[in-house]
């Protein structure tokens, strides 16, 4: 189908790009030279959505070459619907976390552009390997330069912030490879698509266990209730890029691990393990949303919010509901879209005035008033108003959560009302109401280049929420196999 091995080359692209910023030198020539890499990435990713067959629920754009023979285990890269649209996600993040970095990024800028790379090489062959080693590895090279962008980038108490994301996530990542050695001592492969044909020789027992040892790893990147606790600290000291891909893509990649391994592989331990976690995502979703009401830092506010949003997205995966599933995966994108889009909003703003307690502001509608439509924008979208992109995917999750439990669907309509009230009173504190004297005499309102960053975030808001189907047509096939295998 394509003339290049597209996913290698999409992959480690930016990773060249990285050794290219290092060797040339120079602050300014190191932003130009992240900015070409990210938007050739981007580039080259073009035949994945181009020549992609939605009639498949195959691996398509499969790569494989022989890397450790003597443990079975191959070099393979393959995207099927499921993984594609966080492809794409990550790719355009990555472009606009460099046009974010443009000017709020002053210190050790070389540095800091080539971690931001390595970091898009992370995300992007994560969602790109075919095997669990290789979804391994890149799980764990995405926490290094998260890492440096908070603790060296990031705000006052970053060393603090760094040190906890870190020790959660290795805690998580340590299990997990117990879980992966098991499976492959078991199995005698760690490739996906044999993992899932080879989980007959796994015993119920067996499968707890290893559900467990994954989840350990999962939930703590999600970030599930109640091991949630770093994501606050880490959003609000990070730098803005560092936020949106936190909030973009690496809670996705917990999400993500329940879909490529625990419901293929595992699908006696899911049934085993179902109630509580329908439990737990339903308590985040009211939980994450009472406490980001409480929230003075508006980037704490975002952060607590993703806590109640990402409860959603659990909430449709382990409902095994197609449509649940098909919402929860939507949710995913929606998510990385408002998220990623708020927390660029919440760092333009904060490069100007250097707060951000929301008490510090009002009356930004009157200095910036397009950066306020913006925002109004992305605040909607982010409480599910109907037209823009999560509305649908809430709709789905809610849908699929009364027809598995009443309860369950009276506690995800509960967070929804919560996360409107939120929303709206965030927007009102900043934007409405008389000018904070503090604000005179600033230059709030947005240049062209912020603009640009925002504006394909606002146009997929629109497109997805008019259109849905963009995403969804790529979901139906893959997401029917799924939940063929994990059925009861």
């Amino acid at each position: 189908m394509t003339a290049y091995p597209v996913l290698s080359a999409m992959t480690f692209l930016p990773l060249v790009g990285a050794v290219l910023i290092l060797l040339l030198g120079g602050e300014r020539r190191a932003r130009w030279i992240a900015l070409a890499t990210t938007v050739a990435t981007l580039a080259v990713s073009t035949p994945l959505y181009l020549y992609f067959d939605k009639t498949s629920s195959a691996l398509q754009f499969v790569e494989s070459a022989e890397w450790i023979p003597a443990w079975n285990i191959a070099y393979g890269m393959g995207v099927d619907g499921i993984s594609l649209p966080f492809i794409f996600l990550a790719a355009l993040l990555s472009v606009l976390c460099v046009s974010a970095s443009w000017t709020a990024i002053r210190t050790r800028q070389r540095e800091f552009y080539a971690v931001l790379l390595v970091a898009e090489t992370a995300m992007l062959g994560l969602f790109s390997a075919s095997n669990l080693f290789l979804f391994f590895m890149f799980w764990e090279l995405m926490v290094v330069p998260l890492f440096l962008l908070i603790g060296v980038w990031g705000s006052s108490r970053r060393v603090y912030a760094a040190v906890k994301f870190l020790l959660f996530t290795l805690a998580g990542s340590v299990l997990m490879l117990v879980g992966i050695i098991a499976l492959y001592h078991t199995c005698g492969t760690l490739d996906f698509k044999a993992l899932a044909l080879a989980r007959q020789s796994l015993g119920i027992e067996q499968q707890a266990w290893l559900f467990a040892a994954f989840l350990a790893a999962f939930a703590v990147k999600v970030p599930m209730f109640p091991v949630h606790t770093w994501l606050p600290n880490a959003h609000t000291e990070a730098p803005t890029a560092g936020s949106v891909i936190l909030a973009g893509i690496l809670l996705k990649m917990g999400a993500y691990g329940f879909l490529r391994v625990s419901l293929p592989i595992l699908p006696d331990a899911v049934q085993l393990f179902l109630e509580p976690m329908l439990a737990i995502s339903a308590v985040a979703i009211v939980y994450g949303a009472y406490v980001t009401l409480v929230q003075k830092d508006i980037k704490r506010l975002i952060a607590f919010s993703s806590v109640s949003h990402m409860g959603f997205v659990t909430l449709g995966i382990f409902t095994l509901n197609r449509s649940g599933v098909e919402g929860a995966i939507l949710q995913m994108i929606n998510h990385g879209i408002i998220s990623a889009a708020l927390f660029l909003c919440v760092g333009m703003i904060y490069e100007r005035t250097h707060t951000r307690e929301i008490k510090d502001y009002g009356g930004v509608g009157k200095i910036a008033p397009v950066y306020s439509i913006l925002l109004a924008l992305f605040c909607l979208a982010a409480a599910g108003f109907p037209g823009l992109n999560s509305f649908v995917g809430e709709f789905l999750i809610i849908g699929s959560a009364f027809q598995t439990r009443t309860w369950l669907g009276a506690m995800a309509v509960w967070g929804v009302a919560l996360g409107t009230i939120y929303l709206l009173w965030l927007y009102y504190r900043v934007v409405m109401g008389e000018t904070n004297p503090g604000l005179a005499g600033l230059e709030l309102e947005l240049n062209l280049r912020e603009v640009a960053t925002l504006a394909p975030l606002a146009l997929l808001a629109l497109c997805l929420g008019l259109y849905p189907d963009l995403v969804l047509s790529y979901l139906r096939v893959p997401v029917a196999e799924l939940l063929a295998g994990v059925a009861p």
